[in-house]
């Protein structure tokens, strides 16, 4: 699920309240729950099948059966709850449980679908009272208040009073945690680089700072740089230059205007885990593949959509009705966000970023990423790519039928699914999408990079990818303007795009480098993309890959006419990104229009910094490193909300990204997200029930909270921690 995601699944969720304390009462709260008390015996609520409700000290009790699959194989719950769209909720219960084990509380539909608008799952243990509140996203006489208590393999028991759910209570005021006013990149800096931190204060003139260690002691001293009011967070601010300072040392703290920062390092190779972590993130994405414990410890899971039930399997996928009479095996691949869907222009520009660090930052081809081909003689960043690759591969028309050499858009299930699913778990049926000429361009542009990059590894496989990018090139020629309709949303995003020339442009570059014959050159140099300045707000995502050419054409080796043109622009859209850069309080390379950030803002800012390493390599100026290096504080903490967008960086960190099997938020025996990776990061847009509900009139950055339910500010997908893994590949090439 990325873009465009019509989620029914997850209403939005408020905070945990401390055990025993209500919302106030009012006239207009309706009790929604009939005898949640079990003072008049246990009905109306009803239990699944092997089960019997006992009341025990007036207490529903029941003794859950081992050896059940799914959370809703077992369970307590009561139907008929009214349910209004846009009124809040207060949903509270009483419950034990023998401990260590979950109970899913859900509010949903009672009848097919069983959508679900709320849920939480406690760890159990001793008696303890529960208390939410949430905004119900749908009107409903056939509602439900539910107690899933199912998966585990061995019998428990587990008990419930005082279950309520009423209505008309006024909703929570959402107040992020920002913790302390001053503002610093939580993993740290380097010695010889730029450091810089951002104070929130409501003073206008200079402060006095104090850099501390460990121990307490003074380092180093100044004065702050007044810069007023931030637009894009709405806090006045200020400015905190120690750059001065080049020891190395750990624990590190910023004191002014009474507040401590968070604390961090200073230290070289200080990205070198992250590095790896970035790229190891896509291992544990892979369909079509066990995912193993020893490779990734707590990550173990059995391998999604290989035809075993209850998946339908990607082994033959059929067409959507009406688009073709014939079925591919589209097995492997990365799923593609937090959803069970597989993209091709998504994976394509995934893609090239993976194969671009690999091409233009020596120290990635000898990362190790502990994946099943390690050891194997070819680069781990190759054979992750590789994975990839094959299932673009497989995407392509084959010869002898319509549209042959053109490739499909999309395979995802024919429904939204909802949270959480492991993948082997999904039961959907699974369909192909039409061809589009984008997708066939990314294919083109992605199998050409590869064919000269795995050429000295394995010389077949850069033939066959060669071999499908020129098909696939010729077939987009004979078929410029097959587009992706926007409708197509249902069950994936749809991934529609308006413009192709940058996709032609970068198919054109990429086979031109490749082979380094006269026709692609052509096409290249006819591109209306070729003179036009494509470095905007966005330099370069999914749909806008000219950028993407231009780096290439710039750093790899070629004999293009003009080409000191192309470098040229590069280092002029690094400049773009450097001024905004130096106007911006928080050192962010990014200014949307009327400070509306778009979606997927973190992978935005990581791909204009990678322009300006591009800048860097092409230069060696000092200016570029600098504005790289500053642009990282971003992402790691120097924020308004005094986050690390990346988990497992710094020392409060995201970590409840919208996924279906990395869901910890949702179900404790599920894993957080891996270390490494990248939240989506502020949207100005809060599509989502849980955004809109706590982030209604939010400014700029304010506009993202770390929720699973948050899929347009806090999603996960390859293309982000591609953006991230390119970027770090270069920031471990400085120092």
């Amino acid at each position: 699920m990325h873009l465009w995601e019509r989620s029914r699944n997850i209403a939005a969720i408020s905070v945990l309240l401390i055990a025993g304390a209500a919302a106030p009462a009012s006239a207009e709260e309706v009790e929604q729950v009939v005898n949640g008390g079990f003072d008049n015996g246990a009905d109306p609520f009803w239990t699944n099948a092997g089960m019997t409700i006992g009341l025990t000290d007036g207490r529903a009790c029941v003794d859950v059966p081992g050896g059940t699959v799914n959370r809703w194989d077992a369970a307590v719950g009561q139907n008929d709850i009214d349910l209004v769209a846009g009124e809040t909720y207060r949903f509270s219960f009483d419950a034990s449980g023998d401990a260590g084990h979950v109970v899913r509380a859900i509010t949903g539909l009672a009848v097919s679908p069983y959508d679900t608008y709320f849920e939480q799952s406690p760890v159990l243990g001793d008696w303890q009272h529960y208390e939410w509140t949430f905004t119900a996203t749908a009107s409903t006489a056939q509602g439900q208040v539910a107690f899933q208590v199912g998966g585990s393999p061995d019998p428990w028991r587990f008990c419930v009073d005082n279950v309520s759910l009423v209505g008309g209570v006024p909703p929570e005021v959402y107040e992020p945690d920002t913790g302390p006013r001053v503002r610093v990149n939580q993993v740290g800096y380097l010695p010889d680089g730029p450091k810089t931190a951002t104070l929130v204060t409501d003073a206008t003139t200079a402060l006095p700072w104090q850099l501390r260690d460990r121990s307490g002691k003074v380092v180093k001293s100044g004065r702050s740089t007044p810069r007023g009011v931030d637009a894009s967070s709405g806090q006045n601010v200020q400015t905190i230059d120690f750059s001065g300072y080049r020891r190395t040392a750990s624990g590190l703290t910023l004191s002014v205007d009474g507040e401590v920062s968070r604390p961090f390092d200073i230290k070289p190779r200080l990205y070198d885990g992250l590095r790896a972590d970035a790229l190891k993130m896509y291992y544990t994405q892979r369909s079509g593949i066990e995912i193993r414990d020893d490779l990734r410890p707590g990550y173990a899971r059995r391998a999604g959509h290989v035809d075993v039930a209850p998946n339908q399997g990607d082994g033959a996928v059929p067409c959507q009705a009406g688009v073709c009479d014939y079925t591919l095996d589209v097995r492997g691949g990365w799923y593609d966000a937090g959803d069970h869907g597989k993209y091709v222009v998504n994976g394509g520009i995934s893609v090239w970023e993976l194969l671009a660090e690999y091409e233009h930052n020596r120290g990635s081809r000898k990362l190790g990423l502990a994946i099943p081909e390690s050891g194997n003689r070819v680069p781990d960043i190759l054979d992750e790519a590789r994975w990839e690759l094959e299932f673009l591969l497989s995407m392509q028309v084959p010869a002898g039928k319509p549209n042959a050499g053109l490739v499909h858009h999309k395979i995802h299930d024919q429904a939204w699914t909802g949270l959480p699913l492991l993948p082997h778990l999904d039961p959907q049926p699974r369909e192909l999408h039409p061809v589009s000429t984008a997708a066939t361009l990314n294919l083109a542009a992605t199998a050409a990079q590869a064919a000269r990059i795995y050429g000295k590894y394995d010389r077949a496989f850069a033939a066959r990818a060669l071999t499908a990018a020129r098909t696939a090139y010729a077939a987009a020629k004979a078929h410029p303007d097959l587009l992706a309709p926007e409708s197509d949303g249902v069950g994936g995003g749809a991934y529609n795009d308006t413009k192709v020339s940058d996709d032609f442009y970068w198919a054109a570059a990429e086979l031109y480098l490749t082979t380094g014959e006269k026709k692609y050159a052509v096409d290249v140099l006819a591109s209306p993309e070729h003179t036009a300045d494509v470095f905007g707000q966005v330099a370069f995502d999914w749909a806008t890959t000219a950028a993407a050419a231009k780096i290439d054409l710039a750093l790899v080796p070629n004999r293009l006419p003009g080409l000191s043109s192309v470098r040229s622009q590069v280092v002029k859209g690094a400049d773009k990104y450097l001024a905004i850069q130096r106007q911006h309080p928080y050192g962010v390379a990014y200014a949307p229009a009327n400070n509306v950030w778009d979606w997927g803002s973190n992978s935005v800012i990581a791909n204009n910094l990678v322009v300006v390493a591009a800048a860097h390599r092409i230069t060696g100026k000092d200016r570029y490193r600098d504005g790289l290096l500053t642009g990282l504080d971003y992402l790691f903490g120097r924020n308004a909300l005094n986050i690390s967008y990346v988990t497992g960086y710094g020392e409060v960190a995201s970590q409840n990204q919208h996924s279906r099997w990395y869901a910890a938020q949702l179900d404790p025996s599920l894993p957080h997200p891996p270390a490494g990776t990248l939240a989506g990061g502020p949207n100005s847009s809060i599509q989502d029930p849980v955004a809109q509900a706590k982030l209604t009139g939010c400014t700029g950055q304010f506009c993202y909270i770390d929720d699973i339910g948050s899929w347009a500010t806090n999603e996960l997908t390859i293309n982000w921690n591609s953006a991230l893994a390119h970027l770090i590949g270069y920031v471990g090439e400085l120092d």
